[in-house]
């Protein structure tokens, strides 16, 4: 056993985050970690590893462990060579710790055992390899290998991907991994569940990857609410047999909640008679037995009563409505005297770097029509996210040209939208909702008829609405994100990696929506399963086109 806890609860005054969580990870298991957004599935991966102190329960750990966080806080002059070195911190220690047994060794007094272990411990870590490792998974994972550059200098996509090289390369006895896979391509996606596949130890992950359950998970920890109120362990390995199960569960606890109250109904109708027979009987009218009759009435009453409360005492809960996306009817741009003129158009566009360009596509034309469909892939560093933004008129064009529609309306989700809060990390939802309608109407970007609710998408709840940006999760904020970009009914949506953070539910229903709306849609990612099921759309690969 790596892992374990019992009982385990954390919350703020009154709210609670997460409730009553047993499991144990031991060597070899990789325990998946899935739920709605806000269900509290990063505060259990920072209690497990000791970063949050519970309220209730414990955590147990044994061996080493190592965290790969959604989000990475850097100091200005931190370069990845510093992220290298903490992370072989431990390894270069064992080395040193072998380096100096073996030297010092007394061959006719010294303990065989010790350095029996430090020889064990230090070949399971491969200590004299951690150099090489890392090189390997800096560069399979598309990351920085210049340890001289510092990481403010890097994207959040880089700096995340140059720390999970380095927690691979370290070998842990304990590794947690909270959306591993947002910013990897897919060569670094196949990689990683190469390394978690062959993973020594324990691995606990949080992900909404569909595929990444597939392959990797041996179980499935689901925090969605449960018939008794405690996460539900699903040992089934793969993503079907749990969504299979989880259909079931719920379909059991509606059943149950039905029965209880069609039961409740009756006894509530049997106290009603039995207490109109104690009022009769206590007014009988001249006759026999009129005690016996008021003494028999009591009887019944205090027996329905007991049922009464003896069903109220084991109900379950309300089964909770399944989230679901209420998606906008958008409008399809209609086009003036050109019916068939594209609502964006860009031509051999170029957007030069520090380095190489950042976007180069001599020779392509990138167009969006009305009610078009375009899904972009390629290699991290290929343009995608660049030329998302060269279609929102956000990157400005070194070569080539881009023209828009007049009064076209776009939306934007950025990759890195729900990760940069700014100035409005105290402003609630409603707040930030408000301000923004109100700017998009200044500058006539928003049509007063077609301002969508925020609360009516079914993204995040009133409560959450009310509350400061700040409070809520990664994915919330992802999820706020696309509200957003939902708020002035766009002709275009402009999608880069949507599936980032959202919760399975929540990618489901994106996915459907987004085929059947009327706007035009484009969609950068490198989820292979949003890949498979947009399968029919335009393509481009950015990676072919590279070069």
């Amino acid at each position: 056993m790596h892992l374990s806890s019992v009982d385990l609860s954390f919350g703020y005054p009154g709210r609670p985050v997460v409730s009553s969580v047993s499991l144990t990870v031991s060597a070899g298991q990789r325990l998946a970690v899935v739920g709605e957004n806000g269900t509290g599935k990063t505060t259990l991966l920072r209690l497990l590893a000791g970063d949050l102190t519970p309220t209730s329960g414990e955590v147990r750990r044994v061996g080493t462990v190592a965290v790969v966080d959604q989000e990475l806080v850097v100091t200005p002059q931190e370069t990845v060579g510093d992220l290298v070195e903490t992370a072989l911190a431990g390894v270069r220690r064992t080395a040193d710790d072998l380096d100096a047994a073996a030297a010092g060794f007394d061959h006719s007094s010294g303990s065989l055992q010790e350095f029996a272990d430090i020889l064990a411990r230090a070949e399971h870590l491969s200590a004299w390899d951690a150099d090489r490792r890392v090189e390997v998974a800096l560069s399979r994972l598309g990351a920085c290998r210049d340890r001289s550059r510092t990481l403010a200098t890097l994207s959040v996509g880089e700096r995340f991907r140059v720390r999970l090289a380095c927690r691979l390369a370290e070998r842990a006895d304990l590794l947690l991994l909270d959306e591993p896979t947002n910013h990897l391509d897919r060569a670094g996606i196949d990689f990683l569940t190469a390394e978690l596949c062959r993973w020594g130890g324990a691995v606990v992950i949080v992900t909404h990857d569909r595929q990444l359950l597939d392959d990797v998970a041996t179980a499935i920890l689901d925090l969605d609410p449960s018939i008794d109120g405690r996460p539900v362990l699903y040992g089934q390995p793969g993503y079907v047999s749990y969504r299979f199960a989880k259909n079931q569960a719920m379909h059991r606890w509606r059943q149950r909640y039905r029965a209880e109250r069609a039961r409740a109904q009756k006894l509530a109708e049997r106290l009603d008679a039995s207490y109109e027979g104690l009022s009769d009987e206590w007014r009988p009218a001249k006759g026999s037995q009129k005690h016996r009759r008021a003494t028999r009435a009591r009887i019944h009453v205090k027996a329905a009563d007991r049922l009464v409360e003896k069903l109220e005492a084991e109900a379950v809960e309300v089964p909770p409505p399944p989230p679901h996306l209420v998606f906008p009817d958008l409008p399809a741009m209609r086009p003036g005297w050109d019916a068939g003129a594209p609502v964006v158009d860009v031509r051999n566009p170029r957007v030069d770097g520090e380095g190489p360009p950042r976007l180069d596509l001599p020779g392509v034309r990138v167009t969006v029509p009305p009610a078009g469909r375009l899904l972009v892939t390629g290699a991290n560093g290929a343009g995608k996210s660049t030329l998302l933004g060269v279609l929102a008129g956000t990157v400005a064009l070194d070569r080539g040209y881009r023209t828009a529609l007049d009064g076209a309306r776009l939306g934007v989700v950025a990759q890195e939208g729900a990760q940069v809060l700014g100035d409005d990390a105290a402003a609630s939802g409603f707040d930030r909702y408000a301000t923004l309608a109100l700017r998009l109407l200044d500058a006539g970007e928003l049509d007063p008829e077609h301002v969508v609710p925020v609360a009516l998408l079914g993204v995040l709840s009133e409560e959450d609405l009310e509350r400061p940006l700040a409070e809520l999760s990664v994915g919330q904020r992802r999820r706020f994100d696309l509200a957003c970009a939902l708020l002035a009914a766009p002709h275009v949506l402009l999608l880069d990696e949507p599936t980032n953070h959202l919760s399975i539910d929540l990618v489901d229903d994106l996915t459907q929506a987004l085929r059947s709306s009327p706007a035009a849609v484009v969609v950068a990612t490198h989820d292979r399963r949003m890949q498979e099921d947009l399968h029919d759309w335009p393509r481009l690969d950015l990676t072919a086109t590279d070069g």
